[in-house]
């Protein structure tokens, strides 16, 4: 019987409603019609399995096509279709009270994808102008049924001829997403949002090259994996299917280093595979790879603020049912079942990286370098897997060898414990730049770390305020006398007056465009005549500023320079017997390359008075 009605809504609005607040997000259309097919597709299978339905199921596989000339798409599945009493049920009426519900309830989320919204089908007319649905129920003497709306509360719904079960949605396009039944565009959207969906999904035939041409074949394309590698068993898997599996996710990555197979069905159903990607310095360019899934329905790939934030520099896919699809970003982040899951995410990894460190510890050392910001981030972001970090995180000396935290502490206690009984650890964040301050804190046989990722003045600073009595010195910070403190040092045998002199003499040929605080000291004459250093304190919290986080204000203040001069080198010697102007830049120069401080003029006047001297 052909019928004429009006959408059950209490509001005129719904549609301009729909299109403006859900069109930054407009293309998540097709993934909701394709959910709703394989719904109705796995809706079907469950009836025969039970054996309520009797009939041959046949073929399953749902169909996408699309008509450029025509400018339509049609989604087509042989599913449990519906009778004209449920789509007036399921289709005309709109669960909501009101538009005005609608938009206080919704209005922090305009951004969200239309799917959260629980809009499902009727997210089609944010890209088409009408659509159709021509559906068949499943049940015996069933009439087929034709729905045609023309994106106003107002509808149709007449008899109509089809021959089999199941439904097919026929968008008719606005002008401005004509694009939409264009093959590239409607694969790309396939391939984003369908590709690992439970039931086959059909779109175009299959080609081959064939005579320089390309040729189509007779045999459905089918874009998706009904099984991808998560939801099979690891005992069934090699190490190559993991392998063969990444390349699929991310064709341009290198290799993985390793990864975890997730498989939990209590208390909540989990499943996915995390993989490890080689990070190094690339803190930003790795994030949000992680893909967020919901029975193999694609949810997003910005899993930020629903996993740890150092979870979001793993690659790779986490699928569970108990991620709820059809709700707010804002409610996944506080949904009980996320915090668990999210939970549990971090408690793997720690397993993971503890279990390498306990039966692989070459392998993770091979690793280290494109591991340990992670690890680092982690340590630094997450308490919880801070606590089991202590256990398996490694320290590298700038001798290239690999230590536990607890290892390291017994290496050095000995030796490297200052006058108030701290345990002091060197480091450094550059062999070559920092390599005469390396030597000579190891020729007072001192061991030396190396500390060179991105986070280090975040991690030593958090290193000092978990581990007891100890501090953390970079090993151009001070002299190597006064790196760890022991006892009083003899004072450089200088008048005031002569050290008043000499001061001024050093400050005039230091340059004007930084501070430089000129300090006298005795370091004997195996060391050089002037060292520059900068406040470990300072220094750290302009990087810590810089990076963001810390005393921000400290990121605007001028560098500032310690220039420590050694009284007790023969050419100091000399400079205070002569006070030659031309030897006391020589000296000071000499310090300020070695910093990489000296650049432009100064180190062209530096090269002719060198080529000078040497004459």
């Amino acid at each position: 019987m052909k019928t004429k009605g009006t959408i059950g809504v209490t509001t005129q609005n719904i549609f301009p409603v729909i299109k403006k607040f859900l069109y930054s997000d407009h293309e998540i259309f097709l993934r909701e019609l394709v959910s709703n097919a394989v719904d109705a597709t796995q809706k079907i299978k469950a009836l025969a399995a039970k054996g309520d339905f009797k009939e041959d199921l046949g073929d399953l596989t749902i169909r996408i096509s699309a008509d450029k000339d025509k400018h339509t798409l049609t989604i087509s599945d042989r599913g449990i279709g519906m009778t004209a009493e449920e789509v007036d049920k399921y289709i005309n009426q709109i669960a909501f009270s009101s538009a005005g519900e609608f938009l206080e309830k919704y209005k922090d989320q305009i951004n969200n994808m239309i799917g959260h919204f629980g809009l499902g089908f009727y997210s089609s007319f944010m890209v088409a102008k009408k659509v159709e649905i021509v559906t068949k129920s499943w049940q015996e003497g069933a009439e087929a049924v034709k729905w045609t709306c023309k994106g106003t509360p107002e509808y149709s719904m007449d008899p109509v001829e089809k021959a089999d079960r199941g439904t097919d949605i026929i968008l008719y396009l606005y002008s401005e997403y004509e694009s939409y039944a264009e093959k590239y565009k409607v694969s790309e959207l396939l391939t984003k949002y369908c590709r690992f969906l439970p039931v086959e999904i059909a779109f175009g035939k299959e080609t081959e090259w064939k005579d320089g041409k390309e040729i189509e074949l007779d045999k459905d394309h089918i874009v998706n994996d009904t099984n991808p590698l998560w939801t099979l068993k690891p005992a069934d898997l090699k190490e190559e299917d993991y392998k063969e599996f990444y390349r699929k996710l991310y064709p341009m990555a290198e290799e993985p280093l390793f990864w975890i197979h997730l498989n939990v069905d209590y208390p909540f159903n989990l499943t996915g595979i995390l993989y490890f990607p080689k990070i190094k310095d690339k803190l930003e360019v790795t994030r949000n790879k992680i893909q967020l899934y919901c029975n193999q329905v694609f949810v997003t790939d910005n899993v930020e603020n629903i996993v740890p934030d150092f979870l979001t520099l793993l690659h790779g896919v986490i699928d569970s049912p108990d991620i709820p699809l059809n709700v707010s970003r804002s409610y996944l982040q506080s949904d009980p079942n996320v915090k668990k899951i999210s939970g549990h995410i971090t408690k793997k990894v720690a397993d993971r990286l503890e279990e390498i460190f306990n039966n692989d510890r070459k392998g993770l050392e091979e690793r280290w370098d494109n591991l340990k910001l992670f690890i680092e981030y982690g340590m630094l972001t997450e308490d919880k897997f801070y606590d089991r970090a202590i256990k398996f995180a490694l320290f590298k000396n700038t001798d290239g060898k690999f230590l536990s935290y607890e290892e390291y502490q017994k290496l050095i206690e000995t030796n490297q414990k200052d006058k108030d009984n701290k345990l002091v650890y060197l480091y450094a964040t550059n062999v070559e730049d920092q390599f005469a301050y390396i030597q000579a804190a190891k020729n007072k046989g001192y061991d030396v770390l190396l500390l060179d990722s991105p986070l280090c003045a975040h991690f030593v600073n958090l290193l000092e305020s978990k581990l007891k009595d100890s501090r953390f010195v970079r090993v151009d910070s001070d002299t190597p006398e006064k790196l760890i403190p022991g006892e009083e040092i003899t004072k450089p045998d200088l008048s005031e007056d002569e050290e008043k002199e000499m001061r001024t003499a050093f400050e005039e040929v230091l340059p004007k465009d930084s501070r430089f605080t000129v300090s006298f000291e005795n370091m004997g004459d195996n060391n050089l005549p002037v060292i520059i250093t900068q406040s470990e304190w300072m220094r750290r919290y302009r990087e810590m500023s810089a990076m963001g986080g810390g005393m921000n204000f400290m990121g605007s203040m001028p560098e500032s320079y310690s220039v420590v001069v050694n009284c007790e080198h023969p050419l100091i010697k000399k400079i205070k017997e002569t006070k030659e102007p031309r030897l006391i830049s020589q000296v000071c120069d000499l310090a300020l390359l070695a910093n990489n401080l000296l650049k432009g003029q100064a180190l062209d006047s530096f090269i002719k008075r060198s080529v000078d001297i040497i004459q």
